[in-house]
């Protein structure tokens, strides 16, 4: 089964509290899929208890992108969080090693792509 990593990039970081996770397709004829599969639901399932709060899923389609607000996921924010990772700079790299089912097509397309790299 294929990850978002062989369809898509990520970056995340920090916003207070709040972990902002970018994900871009890599081809921009994945974005529909992408858009919607990768639903603020199971982003949070996917995350579990490190995110405390809500998930926002914001669109742009103009960049074949998802952004994602994990709210209540750094315990308290940078300066007073006791987390290994408290500007959420990980997160991406979690998110990108969620399996998805893609279309034959899409996943093979992924995959040819992914090992010409």
């Amino acid at each position: 089964m294929p990850r978002l990593l062989d369809l898509c990039f990520g970056r995340s970081g920090d916003k207070g509290d709040a972990v902002n996770v970018g994900l871009i397709a890599r081809d921009p004829s994945h974005y529909d899929w992408l858009r919607e599969t990768v639903t603020a639901e199971r982003v949070k399932a996917h995350f579990g208890p490190r995110v405390e709060g809500e998930v926002e899923r914001f669109e742009l389609p103009n960049l074949s992108a998802l952004n994602f607000m994990l709210h209540g996921s750094l315990g308290g924010g940078g300066t007073v969080s006791l987390k290994l990772d408290a500007q959420g700079k990980t997160y991406a790299a979690h998110l990108l090693r969620m399996e998805v089912e893609a279309p034959p097509a899409t996943a093979n397309a992924a995959r040819l792509d992914a090992e010409a790299a």
